[in-house]
Formats: C-alpha cells, sequence, structure tokens
C-alpha cells in the first residue's frame, strides 16, 4: 500500500485526507469541500472516523459470514457502517461549531478481505482497478453530469469540458442519512486498486493513469508520487490525492479470527 496527497498549484488549502492500514486490508481517501477550513474538518473527520470504527468492528468478526438483510458479507456491512457514523460525526461537529456548517466531504473506500475486496463510496472521489495491462473505474461518480450521461444527455468526451462536472449530487455532512453505494468483487493477485480524488481524474486522462502504472511502477510509491507529478504539470487545479494497493498473492481467510490474515499480503 502507498499513497500521497498534494495541495496542488492553485490552492493554499488541502482538503483531502487520507489513509491506509495494512492491518485492516484498507485504504480509504476523503475530498472535503466548505469554508474556513471546513472541508480539512469534514475529511479528517471522515477517515478518522472510519477507520477508528473499523478497528472496533472488524477484529470480532467471523469472516464469512454474510449479513441477512443485504447479503453482503458482514465486512462491507461494516465498512458501510463506517461511512454512516462519518457522516453523523461530520453533522455533529458543523452543528455544535457554527463556523463549519455546510461542511461535507466526498468518501471511497477499498476493504480487502477473504480474496474480496468490499468498495463503498460517496461522491466523486474513484477507485480504479488495473488488471492485466487493463484499466477500469470500479465506481461510478455521483454527480449532476453523471446523471446526464447516464441519460445520454452527454458524452463522456463532452463530460471532461463541462464546467459542472464537480456538482456531487451526494457527499457526508448535508443529510441525517446518505446513499451509500457498496459493492464486493473478487480480488485477483498483482491487481492494483487506486483510490483517487477529482483534483487527479479532472487534470489527467485515464491514459495516462495507466501509462503511470505500466511505466513508473512496480513500485506503489513511485506510481503515488507520479501520478501527482502528472497532474500538478496539467495545471494542478485542486488538491490532487491518491492512495494505491496490490495483493501479491491470494489471501483466503484461515478458521481464526478477522484481523490476524490480511498484512502479509500487501507490500509496496
Amino acid at each position: 500500500m502507498a499513497g500521497k496527497t498534494d495541495p496542488g498549484k492553485i490552492r493554499e488549502q488541502n482538503e483531502d485526507k487520507i489513509g491506509e492500514e495494512i492491518e485492516l486490508g484498507t485504504i480509504v481517501l476523503a475530498d472535503g469541500m466548505g469554508g474556513y477550513h471546513g472541508g480539512e474538518v469534514a475529511s479528517a473527520i471522515a477517515v478518522n472516523t472510519i477507520l477508528n470504527h473499523l478497528h472496533e468492528y472488524l477484529p470480532p468478526l467471523r469472516t464469512g459470514a454474510k449479513d441477512k438483510g443485504s447479503g453482503l458479507g458482514k465486512e462491507s456491512s461494516v465498512a458501510k457502517q463506517a461511512i454512516a457514523e462519518a457522516n453523523l460525526e461530520i453533522l455533529s461537529a458543523a452543528e455544535s461549531q457554527p463556523q463549519f456548517r455546510g461542511m461535507g466531504t466526498t468518501v471511497v473506500l477499498g476493504l480487502f478481505y477473504d480474496n474480496r475486496l468490499a468498495v463503498a463510496h460517496v461522491g466523486d472521489s474513484r477507485m480504479y482497478r488495473y488488471r492485466r495491462g487493463l484499466l477500469e473505474t470500479v465506481t461510478k461518480d455521483h454527480t449532476l453530469l453523471q446523471e446526464l450521461i447516464d441519460r445520454g444527455m452527454f458524452t463522456e468526451e463532452d463530460a471532461r469540458e463541462s464546467l459542472n462536472k464537480n456538482l456531487v449530487t451526494r457527499a457526508l455532512g448535508i443529510d441525517q442519512k446518505v446513499m451509500i453505494d457498496i459493492q464486493e468483487m473478487m480480488v485477483e493477485p498483482d491487481d492494483i486498486y487506486l483510490l483517487c480524488s477529482d483534483g487527479l481524474n479532472d487534470m489527467i486522462e485515464d491514459s495516462q493513469i495507466l501509462d503511470a502504472i505500466q511505466v513508473d511502477g512496480p513500485n506503489l510509491q513511485d506510481i503515488a508520487d507520479s501520478l501527482i507529478d502528472k497532474a500538478n504539470a496539467e495545471g494542478g487545479r485542486d488538491n490532487v490525492s491518491v492512495v494505491l494497493a496490490r495483493p501479491l498473492e491470494a489471501f483466503p481467510a484461515p478458521p481464526k479470527r478477522w484481523f490476524e490474515k490480511v498484512s502479509d499480503y500487501f507490500v509496496n
């Protein structure tokens, strides 16, 4: 696992926050918004709350257990609950400190377990997957523009030039209840998973992301550094952050406690 965050070339404040916890098999990224340092506060609350929640609720799990209501793995349910808790913590902070009212944040989370990956996200921070030479987007942006694309009113090419591409339709810190997209997928050894704020994918094309992975790898920190450099070279108009993870081999859950099985399978 590796990550890097940078304020970019224009903004003085960095409202992005990243986190990586090898022992939890977790990567997370949040892109905050709001005046008077509110974005910084919201994204920090989100990442810290999520990681604290996972530290508390993942270890007791019996791996392989399913949530009866959703059919998802218990790990996915815990990830979703962690984001919901972060949402409430942001709202509480904004209520108690008037200068932070209106602050919010996107979030994208990856949780690796038992040869699987749970992906949860709110907003337009993305996850990409690189597998066997191909790069694909795992998440779908929660933006007004994406809704217009889905309705056939915009093409992907037109969308890149739109002035409204960053109008998010979901974020943490807006309402008491937040709609969280969550999905599960199988993981293969040597997959690379990339989380990024929109300061990356707004500045560079997916082909440039692919180039960084293929040319500047295999070291994940080198890839992270290259992606930040590429975004800043294109203008760096926003904060830019990335987190990467690559499992070296299969990581089936052993018949023992959950947290005793993840960290040995990830390196930089």
